[in-house]
């Protein structure tokens, strides 16, 4: 299993716009974006903070149920 690079909330945001995801609002310094399907991700955007692995993990999974893998082919 490949080791996830640390990454930023705006890096994780391309990501999500790359899978089809649409930047719908922010709320404080968390961006949420949509999925046509009905899927929903809040990203937080600290400038220059990386995401913890935990969150990062949750994001991919949960979120826009993608693996590992197929999330490193998007950065």
């Amino acid at each position: 299993m490949a080791r996830l690079p640390k990454l930023t909330g705006k890096e994780v945001a391309r990501v999500a716009e790359k899978l089809g995801f649409i930047y719908s609002h922010t709320t404080g310094s968390h961006m949420v974006y949509k999925h046509p399907d009905g899927r929903k991700t809040t990203i937080p955007h600290h400038a220059g903070e990386e995401l913890g692995p935990g969150l990062l993990n949750k994001i991919i999974k949960k979120d826009l149920e993608i693996s590992r893998e197929q999330f490193l082919e998007y950065i």
